[in-house]
């Protein structure tokens, strides 16, 4: 199938409000030096200058770019700065997004860090096959499904104090991703990647309106932890939109990690730094937290490895749309939403019909997430029947086309045995928090290589503890667990706490290949568990209303998590929110964190074999930056 499009009008790519910007600022390598006075070295530890009179701006953010020779797109011009000066170099795809990665730890280091970790797509133009890489964090062995339940009430713990703590640390898979994907698919060594962001970190970058927020968010328990307030805060305050943020802790240890190599962190002296810091976070008294102990040890990160597990794969509208299978739910969850979309006739000239099916597929296929997908190593996950067509039948046809269906639903029964409209006897099963804390990346290369990839720390900030000296937070994954077990006499729940599982994860990266194994759409988000919906979202966008992909992915969004509303984006609402509630849809303003906007995603589409179009969200979190190699004239 060729994507066709029937609306050509593509978002403004004018630079998002409260972001620095300098016309005519050259992405190159030479832009991650902040001129003037901010390159002169710190005498201290403190990463941070104090602002100029008139703030320098920062390297400008483009939401669109076309042309030849590679793509990027990020949520930051420092790391897609870096993505595109390796792909000139002669790098690949898989070397370009583990070098942006690595950058995002220095300028977006609340979402991506050593300390975490993410899921990876590749797809190899040479074999035409994808390929998967899962570095999701891990329980430590000592991990229990009732690790997070306070004795003395049999209730969880409240769960800001699950996600400010040791114990909801896992173990981090960042490192031994980044030495798995290079070794099966890069061409550069990980100490060469490391370089740019080594460079990023010492000379610093400047600080726009959407780092200020984020660190001010996360002040109060930044400042608990003195190795973190030393880090990111400046006297005890978020740093202040125009200075030079530094971090020379974090350029010490990306250049010993280059030196040492992965081992250094799972089996070495940093793993055991780690270990202790998780065991004893050392919190400043005044602070009256709760931190809880971790229960991790060095055997923990001596045994973690990443996983390279089959993509899942389902074709719709005769594309195939690969994802990751669990212990993320992402790929399973749009693959079945997918297929239970595929029974019906969607398109531009009925939009709120289109999305009237889109949120009612949504619905059921997070029933079935909730009652069945959590890490296939330790619970029974039937993935082939969640994504086979006779049970995506037998969902289908409980869509009504007129009325929504009253939520939460009830999970289906992916047993083999479909009839044509069985209607479910089980329970619902209640939505796991996700933090929405996340990042993603696309890359592409001049061979046609792909990567699509999520990192995360969980929440903004993670667990809000850093290695002393380290230069880096520690994630707080593990609270994507289901923290209380189950009532007896209740269903079981495939995301219970367990020695070495992985928490069950939304995040979606999708590559979708056409007819004939080519790459044709990279797309994915953060967003916790709304990133499920975001990407189906854009697919539904770009396939069926044949949106072209920069409005596919700056469109107002709405997402359907199988709760009784649908929570959506204000201009979401005020476009489609009569019309949707007249066929019985709940619809209400998105919460948030950040209120009102959900996601922030990053794409690419192949225009033809060779001319690539990188997308980068135009507004939302302060909007993304979009490269390419050879610009289009």
């Amino acid at each position: 199938m060729s994507l066709r499009v029937s609306s050509p009008r593509s978002p403004s790519s004018r630079a998002p409000r409260g972001t620095a910007v300098a016309a005519g600022v050259a992405l190159t390598a030479a832009a991650l030096a902040v001129p003037g006075p901010a390159l002169a070295e710190p005498s201290s530890r403190r990463p941070l200058t104090p602002p100029l009179t008139q703030p320098p701006a920062g390297p400008a953010k483009r939401p669109v770019a076309t042309g030849y020779g590679g793509a990027v797109s990020t949520v930051d011009p420092y790391a897609s700065a870096v993505a595109i000066e390796v792909l000139k170099k002669g790098g690949n795809a898989m070397d370009a997004a583990v070098a942006a990665t690595a950058a995002l730890g220095v300028s977006e280091p609340y979402v991506a860090a050593l300390g975490g970790g993410g899921y990876v797509l590749y797809y190899d133009a040479r074999k035409r096959r994808v390929h998967t890489v899962d570095g999701r964090e891990a329980a430590p062995r000592r991990m229990r499904a009732d690790s997070f339940v306070d004795p003395a009430t049999g209730k969880a713990i409240p769960f800001d104090q699950a996600v400010t703590s040791g114990l909801g640390v896992g173990v981090p898979g960042t490192v031994a991703q980044w030495e798995t994907a290079l070794r099966r698919h890069g061409t550069r060594s990980l100490p060469a990647l490391l370089k740019p962001a080594i460079r990023l970190a010492e000379k610093g970058f400047v600080v726009d309106q959407e780092f200020h927020d984020q660190t001010a968010l996360n002040q109060k328990r930044f400042n608990a932890f003195p190795a973190t307030r030393e880090v990111f805060l400046r006297n005890g305050q978020a740093p202040a939109v125009g200075s030079t943020f530094r971090n020379p802790d974090l350029a010490r240890t990306y250049r010993e990690l280059a030196k040492r190599g992965p081992g250094w962190f799972y089996r070495g002296g940093l793993g055991r730094e780690v270990v202790r810091t998780v065991r004893k976070p050392k919190v400043d008294p005044a602070s009256g937290l709760n931190v809880r102990p971790g229960l991790m040890e060095t055997r923990d990160l001596a045994a973690y490895r990443a996983l390279t597990p089959r993509p899942t794969r389902v074709t719709y509208r005769g594309l195939d749309v690969y994802g990751q299978q669990p212990s993320s739910s992402g790929g399973s969850t749009i693959g079945e939403a997918l297929n239970i979309l595929g029974h019906f006739k969607l398109g531009p000239d009925d939009t709120v019909r289109t999305l009237h099916h889109y949120l009612e597929a949504s619905k059921l296929a997070y029933a079935d997430r909730g009652r069945y997908v959590g890490d296939p190593r330790h619970v029974k996950v039937p993935l082939d029947e969640l994504l086979s067509r006779g049970f995506a039948r037998e969902r289908a046809c409980l869509i009504n086309p007129d009325r929504a269906a009253t939520a939460p639903v009830p999970p289906g029964s992916p047993d083999g045995r479909y009839e044509k409209c069985r209607v479910p006897a089980a329970p619902a099963v209640s939505t796991t928090y996700e933090g929405p804390q996340t990042t993603h990346l696309v890359t592409a290369d001049k061979w046609g290589n792909v990567v699509a990839y999520n990192i995360t720390l969980e929440q903004f900030g993670g667990s809000g503890i850093t290695v002393p000296g380290r230069g880096f937070l520690l994630n707080n994954e593990l609270t994507d667990f289901t923290l209380q077990p189950p009532a007896p006499g209740s269903p079981p729940d495939p995301n219970l706490p367990g020695p070495g599982k992985r928490p069950r994860s939304s995040q979606a990266p999708t590559i979708v290949l056409d007819g004939h194994g080519r790459p044709k759409l990279a797309v994915g988000t953060p967003g916790g568990s709304t990133i499920i919906t975001t990407v189906l979202q854009i697919l539904l966008n770009r396939i069926d209303l044949r949106m072209d992909l920069p409005t596919a992915l700056a469109a107002p969004r709405a997402t359907q998590r199988n709760t009784p509303q649908v929570f959506a984006e204000q201009g979401f609402i005020d476009r489609y929110g009569t019309a949707l509630t007249a066929k019985g849809h709940d619809v209400a303003p998105f919460p948030g964190p950040p209120a009102g906007t959900i996601g922030a995603a990053t794409g690419l589409e192949f225009l033809s074999p060779r001319l690539v179009q990188a997308v980068a969200e135009p507004t939302r979190r302060g909007g993304g930056s979009a490269m390419v190699v050879r610009p289009r004239r």
